[in-house]
């Protein structure tokens, strides 16, 4: 939950645009942080650390945050039976904010184990989404290690959010998407493995928005860029050249023969992607980092299509330079291999065993991409096989159709099924009176209610409806209670009887009668 200002609430209402359930009034007690205090201090750590906060636009944000004036953070909440106790005071909980940001602090060993706690502190990067950086991961939490006297993280960064052809990502929507389900029907459209197919959505969401803002997500781009830069451009540079190899050299990686203007160009151009590729990683811009590896990838086809190694094989007189051309090309993939480590590690491994380099991938250095001649010539590549196999758009197009008519067969089967007025009659429905009303332990969301329900004993009787009602306003309240329900427990609480109550925007409303009548009146 939030506390809001009297001037912070217009209509009754959150302010939170993406909310705006009703808002009720209550009045605490509460222990503050006093974020007043730190202003000016994190706009000069901010100013003295240009990179602490990212991306550029959200620092301004978190800038101008600051200067419209920090207010003291209310930190703990009343207990309820629930929370983290503040020490020396029972009556209090933290407020899960204030905890959450805490247990960075915690998981790293502070204060329990110093020795690993250095290692790991402070933090090289912190990620999170955009709506809790502002506030809560750029201002409350430095201002909380300042007065802890920890040092900050080196940076703190917002990734934004992602929609689906346009629309907020929603269950109620029901358009979320499965990663898992969706790499396995890119598996089955494709014919590559699933980790394949992982690697391509980690690829297609990393290249296609630049990190930090927002995105929307579509199959059909997904598919696009599968096709074009994965199964064209990189699997085509290797698919190419193995089959190759192995037609004319039996698989053996060749001693090159001498260098071209063509093959220095590619060779200069590999040298220097490592560090290029490297620095954009540090600056988080893994959208400009794939970029540049795929221009050392377009080079290698480009530089396959004009030496045309197929036609330096009918000529034995070209030997050399076949040597040279099949070198160039399988050690600038040994080169790429490492680059795309990071963003598609499946496929990389699969890239490495094809070449038929023993030591494996995890072994090699980030400065051995930069390092011309890694691939020893005599090594025995393995059998070239597609890791990225091109998805036949027309099989895709026929899916839909039968994934329409499964829907439709579902649907049937899923009519609605009316019930009989016989049944209806054998609910028990009875206005019910709450005597008493208390949170139950453990459970945020449950009261324990008791009802008078016209018995001899009054019955007990668990809601969730802790979220919308205090315990106090319930009592002395007319309910309408299912009163033939099966007794059942409820967090170990037993519950005999079920409160009738609307759903409005999210808000359970207790459904009463419009005058007092006596409790034991059977509703009709």
């Amino acid at each position: 939950e939030t506390f809001f200002r009297e001037g912070e609430v217009k209509d009754g209402r959150c302010p939170n645009p993406e909310c705006r359930k009703p808002v009720r009034w209550i009045e605490e007690e509460n222990y503050f942080f006093r974020l007043s205090a730190y202003g000016d201090r994190l706009l000069k750590y901010i100013e003295e650390h240009p990179d602490f906060l990212g991306p550029e636009f959200r620092k301004n944000e978190v800038v101008s945050f600051i200067k419209a004036g920090l207010r003291d953070t209310c930190i703990t909440r009343d207990a309820y039976g629930w929370g983290i106790p503040v020490p020396g005071d029972p009556s209090q909980v933290i407020y899960v904010w204030f905890d959450a940001l805490l247990n960075y602090l915690t998981v790293a060993g502070y204060l329990q184990n110093e020795d690993e706690f250095a290692q790991i502190w402070p933090a090289d990067l912190q990620l999170m989404a955009k709506d809790i950086f502002v506030r809560f991961h750029s201002t409350l939490w430095p201002a909380m290690l300042m007065g802890l006297g920890v040092e900050l993280p080196k940076k703190v960064f917002a990734h934004g959010f992602w929609t689906i052809e346009g629309e907020k990502i929603s269950k109620s929507k029901g358009n979320a998407i499965s990663p898992i389900k969706l790499a396995e029907e890119i598996a089955a459209m494709s014919g590559a493995d699933v980790d394949i197919a992982v690697d391509a959505i980690r690829y297609f969401i990393l290249r296609e928005v630049t990190f930090g803002l927002d995105g929307d997500f579509s199959v059909s781009g997904l598919i696009g860029r599968f096709n074009a830069d994965l199964a064209n451009d990189l699997g085509n540079l290797l698919n190419r050249t193995l089959p190759l190899l192995h037609n004319y050299r039996e698989g053996i990686i060749p001693t090159p023969g001498p260098v071209s203007h063509d093959a220095q160009e590619i060779i200069n151009l590999v040298t220097s992607t490592g560090a290029e590729v490297a620095e954009y990683l540090d600056k988080l811009q893994f959208g400009d980092a794939l970029a540049a590896i795929w221009t050392v990838i377009g080079r290698a086809n480009k530089y396959m299509e004009d030496q045309a190694p197929w036609k330096l094989a009918k000529d034995e007189a070209c030997a050399a330079e076949l040597n040279t051309v099949l070198y160039t090309v399988l050690e600038t993939v040994r080169s790429v291999a490492i680059l795309i480590s990071p963003f598609m590690p499946s496929a990389a491994e699969a890239i490495w065993e094809q070449l038929g380099i023993d030591s494996p991938l995890t072994e090699a250095k980030w400065e051995d991409a930069g390092s011309w001649g890694g691939l020893l010539p005599g090594t025995q590549t393995h059998a070239p096989r597609p890791i990225f196999p091109r998805i036949d758009t027309k099989r895709r197009a026929e899916a839909p159709a039968a994934e329409k008519e499964k829907k439709m067969e579902q649907k049937a089967e899923e009519a609605p099924q009316y019930l009989t007025f016989d049944d209806f009659k054998k609910t028990e429905l009875k206005v019910g009176k709450i005597l008493t009303a208390e949170r139950v332990p453990g459970a945020d969301k449950l009261l324990k209610l008791t009802v008078d329900v016209g018995e001899e004993e009054p019955r007990q009787v668990v809601a969730g409806i802790a979220q919308w009602y205090s315990p106090d306003e319930l009592v002395g309240k007319q309910v309408v209670v299912v009163a033939n329900l099966a007794p059942a427990k409820i967090r170990g609480v037993e519950s005999r009887g079920m409160l009738l109550a609307a759903d409005t925007e999210g808000r359970a409303v207790l459904l009463t009668p419009d005058a007092d009548v006596a409790p034991g009146a059977e509703v009709r």
